[in-house]
């Protein structure tokens, strides 16, 4: 339920938000950039996510970059979301999950389509499992 909300509310903040780079300010909802990468900005989120996709001739990967602090262990699942309309619910189509006590690079398989996407990684302290956070890309095609 916690990645929906967040899928949506990233989804209304790129419809209002205006062509983006890489270089832009943050957009308005907390931890998520106007680029093509998602980073926390904020020290709620554990293990310090970016968030990305990456494309190429094999198909779409999500990818996401931990930084844990004081080496304490995270879990991480990172989701591959495609949506075929807008206003349809966003369908995870790829993911992966690990748990990490260290810095790590997190992808999801590899996934062919032309559909909108987003990339979503939600952390939690392995300790604290209900200190749970979600961090979303904007939907690019």
């Amino acid at each position: 339920m916690r990645t929906r909300i967040a899928a949506a509310a990233v989804g209304m903040t790129a419809l209002l938000a205006v062509p983006a780079t890489a270089s832009a300010a943050p957009a308005t909802t907390p931890g998520v950039t106007a680029g093509p990468v998602s980073c926390a900005t904020d020290a709620s989120f554990a293990g310090n996510p970016c968030v990305w996709q990456e494309r190429d001739a094999a198909g779409l990967a999500g990818v996401a970059r931990l930084i844990p602090t004081a080496g304490l262990p995270v879990v991480a699942k990172v989701e591959l979301k495609t949506q075929r309309a807008w206003g349809s619910p966003w369908v995870t189509v790829s993911s992966t999950t690990a748990l990490h006590a260290g810095p790590a690079l997190l992808t999801t398989p590899k996934v062919v389509t032309n559909e909108l996407s987003i990339v979503c990684v939600t952390t939690t302290p392995a300790l604290s499992p209900g200190q749970q956070s979600t961090l979303c890309t904007h939907p690019s095609a």
